[in-house]
């Protein structure tokens, strides 16, 4: 089993052994080790620990999911929007009988719906999807953690971190959009890293086809699949929260680095400005498809007459044309809901700060009780949105670290897990200093897999010697002992996961076991 390598050439499977000193079909060898990818990927280890990975983390996030009964937090709204959906195809207003008006797109809901389609207008109904995108989450991230790290170890330690982490968990048994939102940005990065290997395996055959990169620029030929699947995903994640769009610039500019770095790798003159028109044009028509799947997630909108403001220019005497009129109508409609979250600056007792998140300045409560037996005189019963202590305050120090071996490393798996951390975090700064916005901690949900990547990626280069990755009896006392110290971590956050599981779930237990876990005092109540 391997840990995490130090550079691109150390992390690459073992490349053919060359026919001549030039290397194979005359590429030279340390360009093969270069363009190298992870083929490896039906390692029946590394599917094993997906596996249990996945299964445990299951358990967990299906497990009493039922309770508590009722409507908690923001449940009140979602999953009656859901079950509104299915009879009318656009949320409703029981109280007026006419369409709600809405401020998030409808895919998140309809995913909502389909388990109250299946389970019936019920607590396992509307929650039962939040688990499996939550599951699902966890299983992208061993696989991406696999592919960065081609080790095993690391995979798992990735997944088994997000399995335990309460925040994560908390949203996955609640039927809230963050979770669907995370889990199809997460998913549209897998998507980019497997462009990544794809462009990276084209160029290669490419020159050992016999292209010359002194001479031509390098114009592929193969169709990117993966771009345009990402194009899909996020299409699909805009139509859940629009908050998607804030990963747009972050991604782009990791696909164009990537491009590039690919092209220098093979010597490609000049390697921005031979690729950057086909880079550009193949990004445009994934975004292309991001606007039509995010406009497909309208579809219960687009084919009824009773959606919000889907007439809105012919009730107000304007024209309104077959097509363009439902468009310009969902464009108003747009306005109207963007201009409600800029001027959304209502105080809440648990909104917080972006600079408070990582902290775990102020967990939001979604749900209180003092009654029920707990074998004691008093008792409390809470739902707590926190992350699991232990793994969140180590997030900070792991930033800096990837910041650090990202720059002495010149690793580029770094800077892919920086990129999407800082897409999902540094936007709310921005708003904010802007004007103050309400926001809650669970806006950072889409950066957790990446900063959960940053603590994996310093605890591999901690067991990673400089000169790269030892196997066998010949392994170092510095991977050895950093195995041990990234075992004992998982154990820590492992126990720190089961001391704080009570208000995970919502148990029943006395007041003082209640108070002891609210280590932040007032901040946490």
């Amino acid at each position: 089993m391997t840990t995490a390598p130090t550079t691109e050439t150390e992390l690459t499977p073992e490349p053919p052994a060359a026919a001549e000193p030039g290397g194979v079909r005359g590429v030279p060898e340390i360009v093969r080790r270069r363009l190298s990818t992870l083929d490896n990927w039906l390692n029946p280890h590394s599917w094993l620990v997906t596996a249990v990975v996945v299964a445990i983390a299951a358990i967990l996030r299906l497990n009493g999911i039922s309770n508590p009964k009722g409507y908690i937090f923001d449940e009140v709204y979602y999953p009656t929007d859901a079950w509104d959906m299915l009879q009318h195809g656009v949320e409703w207003d029981e109280k007026t009988n006419s369409a709600a008006y809405v401020v998030h797109p409808p895919l998140g809901k309809w995913l909502i719906a389909l388990g109250e389609l299946m389970f019936g207008n019920t607590e396992l109904g509307w929650r039962f999807p939040a688990a499996i995108a939550g599951t699902v989450m966890v299983l992208i991230l061993v696989r991406v953690a696999y592919r960065l790290f081609h080790s095993v170890l690391l995979a798992g330690l990735a997944g088994m971190l997000m399995a335990l982490d309460g925040f994560q968990l908390v949203l996955s048994r609640t039927s809230l959009l963050d979770i669907f939102l995370a889990t199809f940005l997460l998913a549209t990065f897998a998507a980019l890293v497997l462009d990544r290997d794809h462009y990276r395996r084209h160029l290669l055959r490419a020159l050992e086809n016999g292209y010359d990169p002194g001479q031509t620029p390098y114009v592929p030929r193969a169709v990117p699949g993966w771009l345009l699947v990402a194009g899909v995903l996020f299409g699909l994640a805009c139509g859940v929260k629009w908050s998607a769009l804030f990963f747009a610039p972050f991604l782009a500019g990791l696909v164009i680095a990537w491009r590039t770095q690919a092209r220098r790798s093979a010597g490609v003159r000049g390697p921005f400005l031979a690729g950057i028109i086909g880079d550009l044009g193949w990004l445009f028509l994934s975004f292309g498809l991001t606007f039509v799947i995010y406009l497909s997630t309208w579809t219960g909108w687009f084919v009824t007459d009773t959606g919000y403001f889907r007439h809105y220019r012919e009730a107000n005497g304007l024209s309104e044309p077959p097509f363009l009129g439902a468009l310009l109508n969902l464009w108003h409609y747009h306005h109207e809901a963007y201009t409600f979250h800029s001027g959304l600056t209502e105080r809440h007792v648990y909104q917080s700060w972006p600079w408070q998140w990582l902290l775990l300045g102020r967990p939001v409560a979604f749900y209180w009780n003092n009654s029920g037996d707990c074998g004691a005189s008093s008792c409390a019963r809470e739902i707590l949105l926190l992350g699991t202590p232990v793994l969140w305050w180590s997030f900070l120090p792991a930033l800096a670290g990837l910041i650090w071996f990202g720059l002495a490393r010149r690793d580029w798996r770094a800077w892919a897990i920086l990129v999407p951390a800082a897409a999902g975090l540094l936007p709310w700064f921005y708003y904010a200093v802007k004007d103050g916005r309400t926001m809650f901690s669970f806006y950072a949900l889409p950066a957790l897999p990446f900063l959960i990547l940053a603590v994996v990626y310093v605890l591999g280069a901690i067991m990673t010697p400089p000169q790269g990755i030892v196997a066998g009896s010949s392994r170092t006392d510095r991977q050895l002992v950093g195995t041990v110290v990234a075992a004992a971590y998982l154990v820590l956050v492992a126990i720190c996961f089961a001391y704080f599981y009570p208000v995970f779930v919502g148990q029943t237990i006395p007041y003082e076991s209640w108070s002891n876990r609210m280590w932040l005092g007032g901040r946490w109540i």
